[in-house]
């Protein structure tokens, strides 16, 4: 049973972080853009390409049966791949508009990459893997698309103090 719950929770780690990456910032009861865009970079982008990084470097059996793929070595390049993404978004959130804007291009291109091959894996072989077609495909879409608007109304917004709490 508590078995269960951990995989539960440790499966649902990106949608966990999402979640609490919107609610930090309405918690505070901030309605800048900006400090949206700063949580959802530093959580939901940046711990979870961590979290799938290590996985995909140190536990590729795990992460290629979730996503309903074969072990592959592309798997290591993968996973640096995002833990470089989920570093560089990580500090971004200490960083100004300027380096956001640049991780939130970075990730919006990937993310595109990333929606475009699982759906290209759900048409041609059928894979509908959680990992491949469940809530994590519809969560990297949201995010792509969410990133770009919040720093459209971010870099939108009145200048503020470069000095805030985030």
């Amino acid at each position: 049973m508590i078995g269960d719950a951990i995989r539960l929770i440790l499966t649902n780690i990106p949608v966990i972080l999402f979640v609490v990456a919107l609610a930090v910032p309405a918690l505070r009861k901030s309605r800048r853009a900006e400090d949206y865009l700063a949580w959802l970079l530093l959580l939901s982008i940046g711990v979870q390409s961590v979290w799938a990084g290590v996985y995909h470097v140190f536990f590729p059996q795990t992460a290629a049966e979730f996503i309903g793929w074969q072990v592959s070595p592309f798997q290591f390049e993968i996973g640096i791949a995002d833990i470089a993404v989920g570093i560089t978004a990580i500090i971004s959130f200490w960083r100004p508009i300027e380096f956001k804007s640049a991780v939130v291009t970075l990730v919006a291109i990937f993310f595109v990459g990333l929606v475009y091959g699982h759906i290209h894996q759900v048409i041609l072989t059928g894979d509908y893997a959680a990992g491949n077609a469940g809530a994590l495909l519809v969560l990297t879409i949201v995010n792509a698309v969410l990133l770009v608007w919040l720093l459209a109304m971010a870099r939108r917004a009145p200048a503020q103090s470069a000095v805030r709490a985030v």
